[in-house]
């Protein structure tokens, strides 16, 4: 064992665990599946800490690994599961309307496929850039910017995000949900 190598990964996972779980509850839409989520990944980072050339290299390592497990984990999943009823959602007062917001796109999130979901939270909850996105998801910079730029779309004409559909006005994606960079 390397005194230097264990140091460094316990630097990273203190300095950087409560990204890590945000991240991994954009990917999962759980908490408690994001805290699993994350320390698998970390653990399977953890035996591969050698090998990685430098300590940014931990970051984006171990983000592709978040993202490749969720992906796992979705696969695997029982499909035949699903609601037998969905409780109708009271009208909020509008102090909440920041809430309900949030609230609506996560689940509008939640509804993309696993990839595209996963770009759209590196790009803008993460604030990567595509090339940083591209070597974490294993594809090209075009790959991202379409994948981005199509999970985007269907954002916009979700019906969760709708005005007709919502007490408060619908998010559009403004400030850090561009498709300008």
């Amino acid at each position: 064992m390397d005194p230097g190598l264990d140091e460094e990964f316990a630097e990273f996972v203190n300095g950087r665990f409560t990204a890590l779980q945000r991240f991994g509850y954009l990917l999962t839409g759980e908490w408690h599946l994001a805290e699993d989520l994350v320390q698998t990944s970390l653990t399977k980072v953890w035996f591969h800490r050698k090998s990685l050339r430098s300590g940014n290299a931990l970051e984006s390592y171990t983000r592709t690994v978040m993202v490749n497990t969720s992906t796992q984990w979705w696969r695997r999943k029982w499909k035949g599961e699903t609601p037998t009823e969905t409780l109708p959602e009271p009208a909020a007062p509008s102090e909440f309307g920041t809430v309900d917001d949030r609230d609506q796109l996560l689940r509008a999130l939640a509804t993309l496929p696993r990839r595209t979901r996963a770009a759209l939270v590196l790009r803008f909850f993460e604030d990567l850039p595509d090339a940083e996105i591209a070597k974490v998801m294993g594809c090209s910079v075009g790959t991202v910017k379409s994948t981005v730029s199509r999970g985007l779309a269907k954002l916009r004409e979700h019906h969760l995000l709708t005005e007709t559909n919502s007490p408060t006005p619908a998010p559009r994606p403004t400030g850090g949900l561009t498709c300008d960079r």
